[in-house]
């Protein structure tokens, strides 16, 4: 699924050891553009940059719309490698920003890099993971008024 494509880039750049570490390892014919477009994503999904800044990633993709024998319209789209897989991600990012807006997001944690995707119905998930993040935040806040009062 597309969705889990897009959360798997976005993700590839997690905090280890107080490091942002690259973890990308998709085996493509171009690196450098996938990770120049990884790093772009992620900007526009945490709102440093305009979702128009992701119109170059798009250049030259082509699509050629056909008909199946149930009539339905196909549109099929010529992108491939490093290329094929940002579109896929893109595509998936703005279904989700139409369809579920400001479900994608980052972690509250901002010593986090990651992002997650909030399914709950109450769309009030706030860390990339409960055990991790939120556990460790919630403990330190605990600890500051535990050490004020």
């Amino acid at each position: 699924m597309d969705e889990e494509l897009l959360l798997t880039l976005l993700n590839s750049t997690p905090v280890i050891d107080g490091t942002r570490t690259d973890i990308l390892d998709l085996d493509v014919d171009d690196p450098a553009l996938l990770r120049a477009g990884r790093d772009l994503l992620q900007a526009v999904v945490r709102g440093d940059e305009p979702a128009t800044a992701l119109a170059p990633l798009l250049h030259g993709v082509t699509s050629h719309p056909s008909i199946d024998e149930d009539g339905h319209l196909l549109w099929t789209t010529d992108a491939h490698g490093a290329r094929s897989i940002l579109l896929r991600a893109i595509t998936a990012w703005d279904e989700i920003r139409r369809t579920r807006p400001d479900r994608l997001r980052p972690c509250a944690n901002h010593e986090c890099a990651l992002f997650l995707l909030d399914r709950s119905k109450s769309n009030s998930a706030r860390w990339c993971s409960m055990a991790t993040c939120g556990n460790k935040l919630k403990a330190r806040r605990h600890y500051q008024r535990t050490r004020r009062g």
